[in-house]
């Protein structure tokens, strides 16, 4: 008895189940199914009415009105409410209810299903715009462990504060934001950055909510609150997205309100001026009337936008980039120069060790040793360098006995007894010119900080540091210059510095030695010299030119402050993202023009053809909502470009 108990209620719970995925299959696909369901109607209607039963026929033409119209109408009514004008989807209520009226349910009703099925379309544009953003968004996690003590408690996750230590084993999401305390790992951001390859993630490292540890259980340090994370700016950022309208978008409603009042009143005119001044009868005054009313509704204009911009965002998001609204990309597509931060930007933003000459009489592995050990105790920006370097070589470091550090020169320390000085050359004292200056004056021409090493028996080591291109750098840079975007390069490294990386990357221009403010002063003059400016930057520093450039782009792995002024957002750090998010945005500019002229032409040579006559209703319907359906699905290219 038990056993029967248990099993009608699993079945119960699997029927429920199946209820709840058909409902919410209707709840996200209702417009269209309605579209087709009065499409039905209307062929059960048409065959009726051919195998000559007159009543019933009328009967499925009200339903397929009622069924295919409603959302339409609704639409139409509040917004007419709301906003106190009247608009298309009144027009089309109008002009359906016209058509019955002088006896032709069936154009009516083809009229209320291809509108319909255009809205449905438009729907379903919104929709898969939706979708491809919010794949790139993996549910976070709602709970989290964490570490209290020499507990593990399961909490919230939106419950965790700051410096809160928790455990993610593997196959687990992230549940915050923070950095790896102990353990290392390989992590899925493709959530996130749109990677496709898992990332090593080793102590110090940062991880991100919603991304997924793959491999090792690991301590994370808790960094941002729940509201502060990557993961909620993103959302913010595709909520701000798909409510912001183009400024074309936006013209385009301010002139739908206009337009829909003169198509009234041409048409009320068209009631009465054709009988008395051209002869028709009455009956054909009407009908052409309504034929106007059909034909002269900018649904195809009004149609030639939003879905255009909804699906190239929709698209760039695919990619991992990010923009915060669809005017971005009407400028992104008007572009006439860019320019680059170089660090984090062009380079990896990490300085490393390209060359190194040692003294004749030392071991290059020991002098390796000393100094990366050494620097290990320095706080300085290029001390990470020194431990990478020793790190490739398998050299293995060690603390060492004494260190100090000289701000603004150098280090001196001392390690197995011996004393190293380490800095630049005149911190080092005399003896550098002689020591291997070919070398020397060759790595300063490409740019490179050379820092020096001094024993008891004088210099014994130089090091060129360098902070390296990105391998995609020069690519980015050509693909830019093919599109007609000039590429500029602003820093505040030195002359010599920005020089050789702008010879490098084959950037043409290049400018030094700037400050955060100098940078907004550069990217003004750059607007007036070229007109449509970008900047592209992953530091504070670069925050005010970001929001002074037209276009404002940042790295996706920037600092907060640069991401919230940007415009533009590279999730995976890639810049070969941003030649192909030019492209798609010049592609949107030339459908949208392709929509609009299309539409424009499709109204004007209807309406002509009503005036004189060669055209009857349903051409008319089947001309004017067609094009409207044309331009939909010219739009959802972008999808895939």
């Amino acid at each position: 008895m038990e056993e029967k108990l248990v099993y009608s209620k699993q079945v119960e719970q699997e029927q429920n189940l199946s209820y709840k995925a058909i409902g919410s299959v209707f709840r996200e696909h209702w417009e269209m199914i309605a579209a087709l369901t009065s499409g039905v109607l209307i062929l059960i209607g048409w065959f009726l009415a051919t195998i000559h039963i007159s009543v019933v026929p009328v009967i499925f033409y009200v339903f397929a009105y009622a069924i295919g119209g409603f959302a339409k109408a609704k639409e139409g009514i509040l917004e007419t409410m709301e906003e106190k004008k009247l608009n298309v989807e009144l027009l089309m209520v109008l002009a359906a209810i016209g058509s019955a009226i002088i006896g032709y349910w069936l154009e009516g009703a083809l009229l209320i299903f291809i509108f319909s099925m255009s809205g449905a379309l438009e729907t379903y544009t919104l929709n898969k715009s939706k979708k491809t953003i919010t794949s790139l968004l993996n549910m976070k996690p709602s709970t989290a462990l964490r570490i209290q003590g020499e507990q593990l408690v399961e909490i919230n996750a939106e419950d965790l504060s700051v410096d809160d230590w928790i455990l993610v084993r593997p196959g687990e999401q992230f549940p915050a934001d923070g950095k790896i305390e102990k353990g290392h790992t390989t992590v899925d951001q493709s959530a996130i950055t749109g990677e496709s390859i898992p990332v090593k993630k080793e102590i110090g490292d940062p991880v991100f909510t919603g991304t997924v540890n793959d491999s090792g259980t690991v301590t994370v340090r808790v960094t941002h609150a729940s509201n502060e994370t990557m993961y909620q700016r993103i959302v913010d950022m595709v909520q701000t997205a798909q409510n912001e309208k183009s400024e074309s978008q936006q013209f385009i409603e301010r002139f739908e309100g206009h337009y829909v009042n003169i198509v009234l009143a041409v048409v009320g005119l068209m009631l009465f001026v054709p009988h008395f001044a051209l002869g028709w009868s009455w009956t054909e005054t009407f009908y052409r009337a309504m034929i106007l009313l059909v034909v002269a509704s900018p649904c195809a204009v009004m149609a030639s936008i939003a879905p255009a911009v909804l699906s190239t965002l929709s698209n760039g998001a695919r990619k991992g980039v990010l923009l915060k609204g669809g005017n971005h990309l009407t400028l992104l597509a008007k572009m006439d120069a860019i320019a680059f931060d170089k660090t984090g930007t062009l380079t990896h933003g990490k300085a490393e060790v390209t060359d190194l000459v040692v003294r004749e009489d030392l071991d290059e592995a020991a002098v390796v040793r000393a100094v990366a050990s050494i620097e290990s105790y320095s706080s300085h920006p290029l001390a990470e360098a020194f431990v990478h370097a020793a790190e490739e070589r398998s050299i293995q470091i060690s603390s060492p006995e004494a260190m100090e550090s000289i701000t603004g020169n150098g280090v001196i320390g001392t390690f197995s007894d011996k004393t190293w000085t380490i800095g630049k050359r005149s911190f080092v004292g005399e003896g550098y010119d002689a020591f291997y200056p070919e070398q020397t004056k060759a790595w300063m021409k490409q740019g490179k900080t050379l820092v020096y090493v001094k024993d008891e028996n004088g210099i014994a080591a130089v090091f060129a540091i360098k902070d390296q291109i990105r391998e995609e750098s020069k690519r980015v840079i050509a693909e830019l210059k093919q599109l007609g975007v000039s590429a500029i390069m602003v820093t505040g490294d030195s002359e010599t510095t920005a020089k050789a990386l702008a010879e490098e990357a084959g950037i043409d221009l290049y400018i030094s030695e700037c400050l955060p403010e100098d940078k907004v002063t550069q990217i003004k003059r750059l607007k007036k010299e070229y007109g449509q400016v970008g900047m592209v930057g992953d530091g504070i520093n670069d925050a005010p030119a970001l929001a002074a450039a037209d276009i404002g782009i940042a790295m996706g792995r920037g600092t907060d402050v640069a991401m919230e002024t940007a415009d533009v957002v590279l999730m995976n750090d890639q810049l070969t993202n941003l030649p192909e998010v030019l492209r798609i945005s010049q592609k949107m500019t030339r459908i949208i023009k392709q929509n609009l002229v299309f539409s424009v032409i499709v109204i004007l040579s209807l309406i002509a053809s009503n005036f004189v006559q060669v055209i009857d209703l349903p051409l008319g319907v089947i001309g004017h909502e067609g094009s409207t359906i044309l331009v939909i699905l010219n739009s959802l290219r972008l999808l895939k470009s």
